[in-house]
């Protein structure tokens, strides 16, 4: 008798589970013929009722995950393949949050203009560092060598007075200004020189006379 009864319950049980099953098959049938809808939640079950959805949506070529608490609001969603979630949105529904599309899209463009920002900012950092180097060859090019490495020393950074040197911040000159100085003294340097060529072809001169 005992054997009759627990045969009796393991057919009603498995009665239930084919018409839990007939169930789901008819959802999902319902679900992937409204194009208006891209995705379908079931209600929290047990993990034997879970199983029967996810065989049904296999079947059926749909995508279907479990999220929640076991035994407390687990449940079954199921999307259609085209319609997959990506990380972000799985990520939402394991939090036990609702996926907002527009909501998203608002903070991933969020995450765009940061990056966007952080990106600019870097590039203007290292337009800043220029090398040391680049301000002996432009002065250079302009000045020759000798007044290059003059004139590089007024714009070469100092950590304390910005681009000129601390020696250089009581006379208040302009880069113009320090440039028509170092030109100065370049012609100056000159004609000191050409003066001294003449002198000394002039003494030399006197000494040859004085040999005659």
């Amino acid at each position: 008798k005992q054997r009759d009864e627990h045969m009796k319950r393991e057919a009603e049980e498995k009665a239930k589970l084919r018409k839990f099953r007939d169930q789901v098959e008819d959802r999902i049938n319902r679900f992937i013929q409204n194009p208006e809808k891209q995705k379908h939640k079931f209600e929290p079950m047990s993990k034997v009722h879970r199983t029967i959805i996810h065989d049904v949506a296999d079947i059926a070529g749909l995508t279907a995950f479990s999220f929640g608490e076991e035994e407390v609001d687990r449940y079954v969603m199921v999307f259609k393949k085209e319609f997959a979630p990506l990380d972000d949105e799985l990520a939402a529904y394991r939090k036990g949050e609702e996926w907002d599309p527009e909501k998203a899209k608002a903070v991933a463009r969020q995450k765009e203009l940061a990056a966007a920002a952080l990106a600019e900012q870097d590039k203007e950092s290292s337009r800043g560092s220029t090398p040391q180097t680049d301000y002996h060859e432009k002065y250079e090019k302009l000045l020759g060598r000798e007044s290059g490495k003059d004139a590089a020393k007024i714009t070469t950074p100092n950590k304390q007075f910005g681009f000129v040197p601390s020696e250089n911040k009581r006379d208040k000159r302009t880069v113009e200004q320090a440039l028509a100085d170092i030109r100065a003294k370049k012609q100056k340097r000159a004609d000191e020189g050409n003066v001294e060529e003449e002198s000394t072809e002039g003494h030399s001169t006197e000494k040859a006379g004085d040999g005659c």
